[in-house]
């Protein structure tokens, strides 16, 4: 009997320059998530910026996940004002997922957004971010303590409120639940198209999904990557990915 083929989800990847060289880099704790949250393959996506051949890519996956990353989404993208001086930035991997977003959506591709990835999904939508969270006046403060140990940093910081009878809603079964906090920016316009799904108590977007999507399309904030066997709720957002990439699979291989 033959093994049953599985989804392929892509992964974006951050464009890093470790040592002399260049490396298109996606973390463990993403890689896993897709094997054991979703039940599905994964495959990296390099950050090739206009290189990227967008519409083949899009013929080979099932879904794609945008990742989190420790640069910033570069406020070129929404703003006339630059980035603050110090400020990491990867125009490599704003450039591919750019390029990637709406293209997958419109060709009923479930997609994922999560921390930057998240950020991103805003701005192709003409959203806009703030560059601080932290320098805005009456927003918590939603960044990591780096000089704890790692199992802390990923803990629970705060409390979210999730939209009634939303899609986020309906995966969870429930509308309020503690996440994790490790993000220096965060939605201050939201994008076109775009439906809160929940949002922290000083108010600030924690998840959204795209209105017009015919698939699964949503983003959040925070990491429910971080042992997303562990949580429930982890395990249930990423096992909804999972099926409507699964949902994807049929579909092309009917198509094909």
């Amino acid at each position: 009997m033959s093994t049953p083929r599985l989804p392929i989800v892509g992964i974006i990847c951050d464009y890093e320059i470790i040592g002399p060289h260049p490396f298109h880099i996606a973390g463990d704790k993403y890689i896993q998530a897709v094997v054991n949250g979703c039940k599905c393959i994964p495959i990296l996506i390099p950050a090739l910026a206009n290189k990227l051949q967008v519409e083949q890519l899009l013929t080979t996956v099932d879904g794609i996940l945008f990742t989190g990353g420790y640069s910033m989404v570069d406020p070129i993208n929404y703003q006339t004002e630059p980035a603050k001086t110090g400020t990491k930035l990867d125009i490599q991997r704003d450039k591919s997922s750019f390029a990637l977003i709406k293209s997958a959506v419109a060709s009923e591709i479930p997609i994922l957004g999560i921390c930057r990835g998240f950020q991103e999904i805003n701005v192709a939508f003409a959203g806009s971010l703030h560059q601080q969270l932290h320098t805005v006046a009456g927003l918590l403060e939603h960044r990591e303590d780096k000089n704890v140990e790692l199992q802390q940093q990923y803990s629970a910081a705060h409390s979210i409120n999730i939209t009634a009878n939303g899609k986020l809603a309906k995966i969870l079964g429930t509308t309020k639940i503690d996440v994790n906090s490790l993000h220096t920016q965060g939605v201050d316009r939201l994008g076109d198209g775009l439906t809160i799904e929940a949002q922290a108590d000083d108010g600030l977007i924690e998840a959204f999904s795209v209105n017009n999507a015919t698939s699964f399309a949503m983003a959040v904030q925070w990491h429910p990557e971080w042992q997303c066997e562990q949580n429930i709720n982890s395990t249930k957002l990423f096992a909804a990915f999972g099926q409507a990439c699964s949902l994807r699979q049929q579909v092309r291989g009917n198509n094909g």
